[in-house]
C-alpha cells in the first residue's frame, strides 16, 4: 500500500459519490475568505483549523450551512488529518505560521507549522487518494531578488526568513509528490496580502499603536520599504481562477497587481483615515523592520493576468480599504 500513487488510490477511492474541498486554516485571515469564495461557487467545503491564530466568528455567517463543516485539529496530528480527507477532491493548504518575525524568537516555529505539516498534508493526501492541491506561498521564498519585478523563473532563489525558507521547503515538496506518486499542484506566491479579518502584518500594527497613542506613531524602519500589495478579495479570486483555467501538472504563479506602496505611505494612509490630527510619524531607522525582512519586493503578474485575470484594486487602494475596515473591526 505504502507504493501505490495518488492516482491508482484515487481510482480505487473515489466511488463514494458527492466530493468537497478541504480548507486548513479555513478559520484564518486569507482562509475564511478563501471559503467564502468556494461557497459562492456551489462548493461543499471542510475547514480544518487549530485556531491558534483563526477565529470562529471569521466563519461564523455561515454557521447553519450544511455546505460547510469545520474540524478543530492540528495537522501535527496526522490521524486527524488523515480522517479529514476523507471524500475530499481538491485541498487549499493555507494553514501555517501567520508571523513571520515569531521565526525570530521560537526557531523552530516555521519548520513544524510549515514545512512539516506540509509534508503530513501530502502524505495524508496520499494515504486517502486525494490527487489535488492548491498552496499557499509567498514572495518570502525569493529573499532579496536582484531582478524586480520579480518573475516565476527567477533562481537561485534564496529565502533570508525562516518563514520564507519554510515555504520553498513545502514547494520543493509538493513538486515532488507530483512528480513521484502523480499528484497535481497549484502553487501561489502571495504578494502582501491585506483586507478585512486581518489579525497581524504592518497596517493591523499601525492601527493598534495610534489606538494606544493617538499623538505618536512609530514606524520600524526608515519607511522607504516597498513591496506589493494584494487584497484578500483579489487573493482568493485569483486562486479559485487559476485552479479553475490551468491544468498543468505543477502550476507556479505570483499573485499580486503589479505594482506596489511604502511603509511611508501606509502609514500615511493609516493617519489619515484614522481621522486623528498632529500625528507624529516616527521613523526607527535603518533599511528593514526586522531581522529577515525584505526592504523591497515587487512580484512580476504578466503570467497570472495572461490567464485573463484582473485585480479590482491596486496596492494603495487595498491598504485604504482595509485601514478603513480595520479600524472599524479594532474600534480606533
Amino acid at each position: 500500500m505504502q507504493e501505490m500513487s495518488f492516482r491508482r488510490m484515487a481510482q480505487s477511492g473515489s466511488q463514494g459519490g458527492a466530493t468537497m474541498e478541504l480548507v486548513t486554516g479555513g478559520a484564518g485571515f486569507i482562509g475564511s475568505h478563501l471559503v467564502d469564495a468556494l461557497v459562492a461557487q456551489g462548493k461543499s467545503v471542510r475547514v480544518l483549523d487549530n485556531f491558534s491564530s483563526g477565529r470562529e466568528e471569521f466563519l461564523a455567517h455561515h454557521n447553519g450551512r450544511s455546505e460547510v463543516e469545520i474540524v478543530k485539529a492540528d495537522l501535527l496530528d496526522f490521524d486527524s488529518l488523515k480522517a479529514a480527507m476523507e471524500g475530499i477532491d481538491t485541498v487549499h493548504h493555507l494553514a501555517a505560521n501567520p508571523d513571520i518575525r515569531l521565526g525570530t524568537e521560537v526557531t523552530d516555529t516555521d519548520l513544524r507549522q510549515g514545512t512539516v505539516a506540509t509534508y503530513n498534508v501530502l502524505e495524508a493526501m496520499r494515504h486517502a487518494g486525494v490527487e489535488r492541491i492548491s498552496f499557499s506561498s509567498s514572495s518570502a521564498i525569493y529573499g532579496e531578488a536582484s531582478v524586480m519585478p520579480t518573475p516565476e523563473t527567477y533562481g537561485p532563489v534564496k529565502p533570508i526568513s525562516l518563514y520564507g525558507a519554510s515555504k520553498l521547503a513545502s514547494e520543493a515538496l509538493i513538486t515532488a509528490w507530483c512528480g513521484t506518486f502523480g499528484a497535481k499542484a497549484w502553487i501561489h506566491r502571495f504578494a502582501n496580502i491585506v483586507g478585512p479579518r486581518g489579525t497581524h502584518g504592518v497596517i493591523f500594527d499601525f492601527i493598534h499603536k495610534l489606538k494606544r497613542d493617538p499623538s505618536r506613531l512609530e514606524v520600524l524602519g526608515n519607511g522607504l520599504q516597498e513591496k506589493s500589495y494584494m487584497s484578500a478579495e483579489d487573493c482568493v479570486r485569483a486562486m479559485v481562477h487559476l485552479v479553475d483555467q490551468v491544468d498543468e501538472n505543477v502550476n507556479l504563479y505570483n499573485l499580486g497587481t503589479g505594482d506596489t506602496c511604502s511603509v511611508r505611505r501606509i502609514a500615511e494612509i493609516v493617519v489619515e483615515e484614522s481621522g486623528f490630527d498632529n500625528v507624529s510619524i516616527e521613523y526607527t531607522g535603518g533599511d528593514r523592520g526586522w531581522a529577515g525582512d525584505v526592504p523591497k519586493t515587487s512580484l512580476e503578474v504578466g503570467y497570472l493576468f495572461s490567464t485573463g485575470f484582473v485585480p479590482n484594486m491596486q496596492s494603495e487602494d487595498a491598504i485604504r480599504h482595509t485601514a478603513r475596515v480595520l479600524i472599524q473591526e479594532i474600534g480606533l
